[in-house]
């Protein structure tokens, strides 16, 4: 009697477990889309806190990000602040 009831109990967890994979599937996807997202947020935040450029430059590097991606993220760091040398125009 014992057997039967343990075998009932497993059929009926794995009953359960089978009717849940679709809703642990989706749960999955969502924290994978979730993820994405903030991975493609990840530079847009990193340049509003940042303290190289400000206002103009600023918004022209975000919407930069926006429309070429990670590419622009890596410019940015390597050329940002975009400011005129002194120097020059002082000769």
């Amino acid at each position: 009697m014992n057997i039967i009831k343990n075998l009932c109990t497993l059929i009926v967890f794995a009953v359960l477990f089978v009717l849940a994979l679709p809703l642990i599937g989706a749960g999955l996807g969502l924290m994978v889309l979730f993820g994405a997202a903030i991975i493609w947020l990840l530079p847009i935040l990193l340049i509003l806190n940042s303290d190289q450029t400000t206002g103009g430059e600023k918004l022209a590097w975000i919407l930069a990000i926006i429309f070429l991606s990670w590419f622009a993220w890596i410019f940015y760091f390597l050329l940002a602040p975009i400011k005129p040398r002194r120097d020059y125009w002082q000769q």
